[in-house]
């Protein structure tokens, strides 16, 4: 039996976030200065870019609903 959108996206995008979210928390342990040693540019790096790519997610998903409420055209 062959899945809808719903379901593959409701299945992959619990799986990404649920890893995206995992990800974050390991990166967010580098900030242990007992176990690392780093300075507040390596930080910053970090941050922008992470910063970054989270802008363009936003913006896909913006862009995405944008052009179907623009789709959804109706009269009446």
């Amino acid at each position: 039996m062959e899945r809808n959108k719903r379901e593959r996206f409701v299945e992959l995008g619990e799986a990404r976030v649920r890893k995206a979210t995992q990800m974050l928390r390991l990166i967010g342990n580098l900030s242990n200065t007992n176990n690392y040693e780093y300075t507040q540019e390596d930080a910053q790096k970090i941050l922008s870019a992470l910063d970054g790519e989270l802008k363009l997610l936003r913006a896909k998903f913006q862009a995405a609903l944008a052009r179907r409420a623009k789709d959804d055209f109706k009269l009446g």
